[in-house]
């Protein structure tokens, strides 16, 4: 890739390196540079520019992200678009992050160019959360290093989501002279909040003396999937109470002893083939401790033994770290993929288009066009997909039978596009983060297009407003902020929220796409034509 400063008249079909103010607004870094382009720099009066060309066999820094995330991505993923070169991995499922580190090490000593970063191996993730994000970091990389990485990538992909498996459990609690009921209470609840944090559930519970005999008999008598053993005192030797009971039925001890503090007292056995945890004292706190890890893993079926265990050592020094909280209530800062709502604006009259009837319903490929662009939406990473309706609601709901999608309508609609928008709005869940309307009349949105404008979302960094362009010419459809949902729900007339990328210029980005269908939508008899 060649990189440098060039005069702007020279600079067509080149890479912006750095983001340049013209008369007219701004373009970010990473556009590729148009002829129109090329015109507006000159009449602003900029007369060279940083920028960089590929040379041959170079690929552009999206598409090797790309490549490198399908083969990076495991089980029960989703992948985003690419942007900026860069691609992340969020979790399809609740669970436990997986995480080869040895692999992602090799990667990323492989070529300064590429860097990938990941959680911590064995992280409880909730649905969308980020696992891992592949950056590259010049516009292009040569083809012979995306494909060594192919060829490190051949097998199963080091980063995916172990599911949390529906576990049940039973809890021993074993019992002294003076051992209050009261204690015994508490480490129920505990340890119901504790398996509830990885979608397990406290079948049965038993309260019986602190003797081999009587924690024997329990110990038959145990039901679910998991066996756990509070002692009323700590096991301090394999002789101990809670190990000899356990091996008095038949049971086995496979480990005792862990490099976590608090949890070090841990005893790891199996009965009839299912795991029995005899639990540290630290268990009937729900502070974090190695409880929790064990658990973790354990939940979500994943194997735990002894070399498992005493793996857990470095990083393992929990009593000076902050609490992590359980799956359930991590916090709201934890990086997510963005909640973004789509709403397809299905309520004009389309009266350019002539004749009787309603335009969203003419068919095209076999389908109504409206039925294009809501498979489009419902095919691409939105946490869910309206579609506001008017003119003939009942034709379009039934021209959208069976996609599932949810339906609000405009009585107003009359009033014109803003009135279709603004019921469509109303309805939105408050928990988005943004919307992109789309409008009916568009067959031919793609969802990858779609997925590339969610990519690009990102308002801390300014990227409030994402507008696809094709050829230099902006389109539809448009992904705003949940912040200007106010500014759209005040619009009146026909004109939809047009006047608002005027007014908020600051945070608009540009996402340039080979996809024409952002420039056509179908209005007259000779664009169906066309179509």
């Amino acid at each position: 890739m060649w990189f440098g400063s060039l005069a702007v008249a020279e600079a067509e079909g080149a890479i912006l390196a750095h983001a340049v103010h013209h008369a007219a607004g701004r373009f970010a870094k990473g556009r590729v540079l148009g002829r129109e382009d090329i015109e507006r720099l000159i009449q602003s009066g900029i007369e060279t520019i940083m920028v960089a060309r590929l040379d041959a066999g170079d690929i552009t820094e999206d598409a090797a992200a790309t490549r490198i995330a399908a083969r990076l991505a495991g089980p029960h993923l989703t992948i985003s678009a690419a942007y900026t070169g860069r691609v992340n991995l969020f979790a399809a499922q609740d669970g436990l992050a997986t995480i080869d580190a040895a692999t992602i090490h090799a990667l990323n000593r492989t070529d300064e160019a590429v860097t990938i970063a990941t959680l911590p191996p064995f992280t409880p993730v909730r649905t969308g959360q980020m696992l891992a994000t592949i950056k590259i970091i010049p516009f292009a990389v040569p083809e012979a290093i995306v494909s060594a990485l192919e060829w490190m990538l051949a097998g199963a992909g080091p980063v995916g989501v172990a599911p949390w498996a529906g576990l049940s459990a039973s809890l021993i609690q074993t019992m002294l002279p003076g051992t209050k009921p009261a204690v015994l209470d508490k480490s129920v609840q505990v340890t119901r909040d504790r398996l509830a944090g990885i979608e397990a559930d406290l079948a049965q519970q038993m309260r019986v003396p602190h003797e081999v005999g009587a924690l024997a008999s329990a110990l038959r008598e145990a039901e679910g999937d998991l066996v756990l053993v509070i002692g009323a005192s700590a096991i301090t030797d394999r002789r101990d109470v809670i190990p000899a009971a356990l091996e008095r039925v038949g049971g086995t001890v496979r480990h005792f002893g862990m490099p976590v503090d608090p949890g070090n007292l841990l005893l790891l056995g199996e009965l009839n083939g299912r795991p029995v945890l005899g639990l540290p004292g630290c268990a009937r706190s729900p502070k974090l401790n190695g409880v929790d890890w064990v658990l973790q893993r354990l939940g979500a079926g994943l194997p735990v033994d002894a070399a498992a265990i005493m793996a857990m050592g470095v990083g393992g020094l929990l009593a000076e770290m902050p609490g992590r909280p359980l799956p359930r209530a991590m916090a709201t800062s934890t990086p997510r993929a963005p909640r973004i709502a789509g709403l397809v604006l299905a309520g004009g009259f389309g009266r350019r288009m002539g004749g009787e009837g309603n335009k969203l319903l003419r068919p095209w490929r076999g389908k109504p066009l409206v039925r294009h662009v809501v498979e489009a939406a419902m095919g691409a990473q939105l946490c869910a997909v309206s579609v506001a309706t008017g003119h003939q609601a009942a034709e379009v709901r039934t021209a959208l039978e069976g996609t599932g999608v949810d339906f609000t309508h405009a009585p107003d609609h009359g009033q014109g596009l803003s009135a279709t928008l603004k019921a469509g709005l109303a309805a939105l869940s408050d928990d988005i983060d943004g919307v992109l309307v789309l409008l009916g009349d568009m067959p031919r949105i793609g969802s990858a297009t779609i997925d590339r404008l969610v990519a690009a979302f990102s308002p801390e960094d300014g990227r409030a407003i994402i507008v696809p362009t094709c050829g230099g010419r902006r389109g539809n459809p448009i992904l705003w902020d949940r912040s200007f949902l106010p500014e759209m729900q005040a619009l009146t007339g026909d004109t939809g929220a047009r006047s608002l990328l005027i007014r908020h210029a600051a945070a608009l980005c540009e996402v340039a796409v080979e996809d024409e269908g952002i420039l056509l939508d179908v209005d007259t008899p000779e664009a169906l034509a066309g179509l």
